[in-house]
């Protein structure tokens, strides 16, 4: 194993945000201790011992990199809770393409501003090849698409608000 190796290997396990990594290959045994509640500044001790020498080397590991917490994410397409009280919301049963039209030369299924009767189809969701019609549980008006046409949804994606009244 030669230093470049060795290098990329300190890069890693700092990165991985271990605090102790054993390698030991034949007559290589190397450990790698990271700078686990140390400042940042702080070097990584690196042993590699080969029988009989014993080879110390003090190389600069950079400081571990924390991973990204959790981030509270607030969907673009909700309004404040008291513009959406009276309004039902459509959403996604499944993962797919989202489409407004049965096929490019056919109209589309539903308007904004269009009133819609319980069972009616609001859109098609693409999955896996498969055409999935997805119809309206209530009737009413619809008040605005929340998708555009051709795009990727996830399961339990607001796609459509309905006014019931």
């Amino acid at each position: 194993m030669d230093i470049k190796e060795i290098q990329n290997l300190i890069k890693f396990v700092a990165k991985s945000g271990a605090s102790e990594v054993s390698l030991e290959m034949d007559d290589v045994k190397i450990t790698i201790k990271t700078g686990d509640g140390k400042s940042a500044g702080e070097n990584t001790t690196i042993v590699q011992q080969m029988p009989p020498v014993v080879a110390q080397h003090q190389l600069q590991a950079p400081p571990p990199v924390a991973a990204p917490g959790p981030v509270a994410e607030t969907p673009a397409t909700e309004k404040p809770a008291a513009e959406n009280d009276n309004y039902i919301t459509v959403k996604s049963p499944i993962i797919g393409t989202f489409y407004r039209k049965p096929s490019p030369d056919k109209p589309m299924f539903a308007e904004v501003g269009q009133q819609i009767n319980e069972g009616d189809v609001l859109c098609v969701i693409e999955a896996m090849k498969l055409f999935n019609e997805i119809e309206s549980e209530v009737s009413g008006k619809i008040v605005k698409v929340l998708v555009d046409d051709s795009s990727p949804v996830e399961f339990d994606q607001p796609l459509f608000l309905i006014d019931p009244s």
